[in-house]
Parts: C-alpha cells; structure tokens; sequence
C-alpha cells in the first residue's frame, strides 16, 4: 500500500461520520419534499443543541477510557435547581435579582455547580477508590434522579425568569443563541482537546492508563478534571433544557443519555478509549438531529426513532470494530 493510499484511508476513517451526514442529508432531500430547505437546516442546529452539550462531556470521560452514565439525571437536576430557583409559578420560588441580567450569570453557576458537584463525587470514588465508572455512575444516575423526584415531589416550575428565556428567544444569524453555545462549546473544547497538555494527557490516559502514568503524567489529576468537566457541561445541557421548556419538570430529559451514547460512538470516539475528537461528535449530533427531523416530516411514529437509534449504535459499534482493525494494519 503506497503512503498516499494509506493517509487517503485514514482521512476517511477520522472523517467518515461527516460522509456519513452529508449522504443522510442528500437521501433525505430527494425523498422528502422540502427537506432542502434553510429553515429546515436551523431547526436541525437548534434541537441538537441540548444533546451536543451534553456530548462533549460524555465524549471526554469515553476518550479518557471511562463512563460516565450519570449525565442525564445531572442535567434534570441542574434544571431542576435552576428551575425552582427562577420560575415564578409551580414550584418556583421566584427569585429576582437586580440588575435582571445577574439572573444569567447566577442560574449557570447554579446549573454547573450542581453538575460539578456531583462530577466531583464521582470522579473521586472512581479514581481513589479504583471503583467501576460503569457501576458508580449508574448509582449516580439513579439516585440523582431520585433527588429530581424527591425535591418537585412529580410537580413542576414553570415561567422561568425572562431574562434566562432571552437566550432561547432571540437568534443572531437565524439560529437562536441557545445553539450558538452549543457551537462554541464543540469549538472550546476541540481547541483543549487538541492544543493543550490536559487535551492530550486524556488520549494518553485512555490509550494506555499504564504507560501514561509511567511517563510522569497525573493521571488521577486528569481523570478527577474529567469527571468534574463531564459533570459541569452536563449542569449546561440542564440550563439549555430549562430555558428551552421555561421551566423544568420530573421527567425532563429522560432518554437524551442514550441519545448521547448514539451521537458519541457514531461521532468516532471509541468506547475502548483514546481515539475521537469532538468536531465528530458534533457530527454525530447532527446525524442524529436530521434523523429525528425526518422522522417528523414523514409522520412516523415517535417509536421509529428509538428504533432507527438502536440501530444506528449497533452499527457505529460494528464500524468502531471495524476500524480498528484497519488502523491495527495501517499501523
């Protein structure tokens, strides 16, 4: 196989879910009247927005070659808080702040913090006690929701704040602002993951535990920095799901953790650790928000898309194994 050959596959391998996206997007267009449209387009960026968040930080602790199961209950209970916190009606205690715009910066510290918090927990059970990130943040997932549960009491807050609202209203370009933090997101953290030492060390640790902690680098450190990350992006996601609902409910973002999974093994990162970027995921995000669109437009029930999802990971699972085994014979 002559060098050129070899780089031609590799590009392809690094880039196939982009390849991937613009072929869905064709197909649809052709079998779908009026998919190819730029309304149509902007509400596939503006509801992956939520699910994008919450990817990157699920994609980080994956690179690092851990789990982390917990994120969409922290992201209900981010909402939660922000919820109680700044809606006027239901369960809200209606907390105002003078000037208004304060209520932006206190309810995504709020949101992140909660998520931090428990990021934080358990980052430290996994990493100190060398307990399973599977099983921890599975009890995470579950007893954070309980919390979800236990705090509304199966009530909800409603009428957040309008000043929180503003940036699910108003748009710049034709896409609302709550998208564009979902953007700049995917451009931050591609620019750590890529260009810094703790974006590196990530790939190291997930590529090789081992070797990376024999090489000087803290790995502990790193991993308890990722967890917390993963922890604190998914507070964001919850704050995105509050502004976007006004409020927040029990159930609020129930399945997206999956849907999570979905976006970052079709996006490229490998479930074995140290390989994937984050531009993929975004991707993979967007694969899976024009599938949704699709679905719509057709008047398919609701049901097809867990189904179209289930076999998407199944497939981007095979296709993870697949690649591998090609990159093991490039190599």
């Amino acid at each position: 196989m002559t060098p050129r050959t070899r780089k031609t596959l590799e590009f392809i391998l690094d880039n196939l879910v982009w390849f991937m996206l613009i072929l869905v997007l064709a197909v649809f267009s052709a079998l779908i009247p009026h998919y190819f449209q730029l309304g149509i387009f902007v509400n596939i960026i503006e509801a992956s927005s939520v699910l994008g968040v919450m990817s990157i930080g699920l994609a980080l602790v994956i690179i690092a070659g851990h789990m982390d199961l917990s994120v969409e209950s922290v992201a209900a209970l981010s909402a939660m808080a922000v919820g109680i916190l700044f809606c006027s009606a239901g369960i809200g205690l209606g907390i105002k702040l003078s000037p208004e715009w304060l209520m932006v910066p206190a309810s995504l510290l709020v949101a992140c913090a909660v998520g931090g918090l428990i990021g934080l927990f358990n980052g430290v059970l996994i990493v100190k006690l060398k307990m399973s990130a599977f099983i921890i943040t599975l009890a995470s997932f579950i007893w954070v929701r309980g919390i979800v549960l236990a705090v509304s009491g199966g009530r909800s807050a409603q009428d957040l704040a309008p000043a929180i609202r503003w940036f699910a209203i108003e748009r710049f370009l034709g896409i609302p602002l709550s998208a564009w933090i979902a953007i700049a997101c995917f451009l931050v953290f591609s620019i750590i993951m890529a260009k810094t030492p703790f974006g590196r060390h990530l790939v190291m640790i997930g590529g090789n535990e081992t070797a990376t902690f024999r090489a000087g680098i803290r790995v502990n450190r790193n991993l308890i920095i990722a967890f917390v990350l993963a922890g604190a992006i998914a507070g964001l996601a919850g704050w995105l799901l509050a502004i976007r609902t006004s409020g927040a409910t029990a159930n609020l973002g129930v399945g997206l953790l999956f849907n999570a999974f979905a976006a970052v093994v079709i996006g490229g990162v490998s479930l074995k650790g140290g390989v994937g970027a984050l531009p993929g995921v975004y991707a993979g995000v967007l694969l899976l928000s024009s599938i949704n669109t699709a679905i719509n437009l057709m008047g398919l029930p609701a049901n097809f898309t867990q189904v179209i999802h289930g076999f998407l990971v199944l497939a981007a699972v095979l296709l993870d194994t697949f690649k591998q085994r090609l990159r093991q014979r490039l190599a």
